[in-house]
């Protein structure tokens, strides 16, 4: 019980200054929403897309975190595209809200060949606040210590950069968040000053030649963080499949582990989701493979979403890749 403990506490801990150093990303990204990852990814695409997620983690333990967040893109003119995300993370007793404005612009590098560059920039500004009314005395110290009052919280500025490189069905997404480094701030001596880490994106559409309204797409999520070394990857898999009208769904798994653990995954689970009318729903389920296996029922996340205000590019380079 006691590795248990010291094991939740080591976790909750990462997760608390992971908090600031990026937004919290699952598989929200495998939804056919890779805006959550990239501002460069804002307005490709005919429609204005509206994302909402879900997510509770370890479920089972108490003050687990928990996660919400609302993600909307659209292009303008031909070639640009906006975008806007909000998020609230709650942790134990910690509280972070979060929102991005993001702006991209997509260009041709080569017609022929179906080469296409984006590149994006996002303004983020986050509010982290430590949250008293839950704080209770232990067996030392009965009395939670009276010099604590209110909720102290804080307020960020940063800003994140990306660049996405498309050729033909294949693509490779390249991003730096946090860019700036942070103010310390008086709640603890600890906190990291360095919020730069790094994302790398990858992966390829594979349309099956016996079926054009079929496709396979395996792809790659990598993050490293600049402060530590610490590095994670998500290997993914999914099958999409298409109707004559434009309607799909979509089943598929995803692996993520540390690169220095590859055969000891943090997470493992399935996925899938359906668009019907440009109405959109996904689930995902992630299992925990580590010491919490036995006292919680995995991670779960739910997205649902709207496309609508339709109207055609006259750039190849905003298409999307989720089309048959």
């Amino acid at each position: 019980m006691k590795k248990l403990i010291a094991y939740i506490f080591l976790l909750a801990l990462l997760k608390g200054y992971a908090q600031e150093l990026n937004l919290p990303v699952w598989t929200q990204y495998l939804a056919d929403n890779d805006f959550v990852i990239s501002p460069t990814y804002a307005g490709i695409g005919d429609n204005l897309r509206i994302r909402a997620n879900g997510l509770t983690q370890w479920v089972g333990v108490k003050d687990a975190p928990d996660n919400q967040s609302l993600y909307a893109d659209f292009r303008i003119a031909d070639r640009s595209g906006i975008g806007l995300s909000l998020y609230n993370d709650k942790n134990g007793n910690t509280r972070q809200k979060g929102v991005k404005f993001s702006f991209a612009q997509h260009l041709i590098l080569d017609y022929k060949t179906k080469q296409y560059l984006s590149l994006g920039l996002s303004y983020n500004l986050n509010s982290f606040k430590i949250d008293i009314n839950n704080f209770e005395g232990t067996d030392e110290m009965p009395f939670v210590d009276p010099s604590i009052v209110d909720d102290r919280s804080i307020s960020n500025h940063n800003f994140d950069v990306g660049a996405l490189y498309r050729y033909k069905d294949y693509y490779l997404s390249l991003n730096a968040s946090n860019i700036l480094p942070k103010d310390i701030d008086n709640f603890t001596g600890i906190e990291p000053s360095l919020l730069l880490n790094f994302q790398a994106y990858t992966g390829y559409v594979i349309k099956s030649k016996n079926n054009k309204y079929v496709q396979f797409e395996p792809s790659a999520y990598f993050q490293l963080y600049n402060s530590d070394g610490r590095s994670s990857t998500d290997i993914n898999f999914k099958y999409r499949k298409f109707s004559r009208n434009e309607n799909y769904y979509w089943i598929g798994a995803s692996y993520r582990f540390l690169n220095d653990q590859f055969f000891e995954p943090l997470n493992l689970g399935p996925m899938a989701g359906i668009m019907q009318n440009k109405f959109y729903f996904a689930y995902s389920y992630q299992m925990t493979m580590n010491d919490l296996s036995g006292y919680n029922s995995g991670t779960h996340m739910i997205t649902i979403g709207i496309d609508f205000l339709q109207g055609m590019s006259n750039c190849p380079c905003t298409k999307s890749t989720v089309r048959h």
